[in-house]
């Protein structure tokens, strides 16, 4: 028999010598072992025999007398007995089971979500990066970003666009951190939205008036 996770060691020796009674192998009035030459059979101690022996004594199956040792008083009750601790473990096996098939479909719904929100999030990515476009853009004398640097002019917040680059003379500033000084001549390199070009513009332009 396969017992459950949660069956105790003296159960299930009570269970062995219950089916012994209940199979005919032991039959009623028949003396059996002490608790220490069981002990050894079963290869536990002394103290898991005497609660076996007392559970078996409690459902009237055997009697147990100090010093005398134990007898087998019901074979009726030993199958009751049986039948009753397959029913039992069997219950408790299944609620294992239930237990163990819950945290894996927990652990389950959390890949799951995990799993929806980075696709959500490919796809907003992929959306966005459909439409964004690069845009240059040269500083003149008299822009308004003339002299200023990317953290004076908060240009992600203000345009919703991002310099990647700028274009110096000759010479190309990759990513550019938010203190580069933009002077004239400069050429931003932006990534943006259509949308976006109107603010990218107006941030860039000529001092008007």
């Amino acid at each position: 028999m396969k017992y459950s996770k949660n069956t105790p060691v003296y159960g299930r020796v009570a269970y062995d010598i219950a089916s012994q009674i209940a199979n005919g192998k032991l039959k009623e009035g028949q003396r059996f072992s002490g608790r220490s030459l069981m002990g050894s059979q079963y290869g536990v101690s002394s103290e898991t025999i005497r609660r076996a022996m007392n559970l078996l004594a409690n459902m009237n199956v055997i009697d147990v007398r100090q010093n005398v040792g134990a007898a087998v008083i019901s074979r009726q009750n030993a199958i009751y007995y049986v039948e009753h601790y397959k029913s039992d473990n069997d219950l408790r096996a299944l609620k294992t089971k239930l237990k163990e098939l819950t945290l894996q479909r927990d652990q389950l719904n959390e890949e799951i979500n995990s799993t929806f929100e980075k696709i959500m999030d490919l796809e907003e990515r992929f959306q966005n990066s459909d439409q964004l476009k690069t845009y240059e853009f040269p500083i003149q004398g008299d822009s308004k970003a003339s002299g200023r640097t990317l953290e004076e002019l908060q240009f992600r917040q203000n345009t919703g666009g991002t310099v990647i680059a700028i274009r110096k003379g000759e010479k190309l500033m990759l990513s550019p951190d938010s203190q580069t000084v933009l002077q004239e001549g400069d050429i931003l390199i932006i990534a943006c939205n259509v949308a976006n070009l109107t603010q990218v513009s107006e941030l860039v332009s000529y001092f008007s008036g």
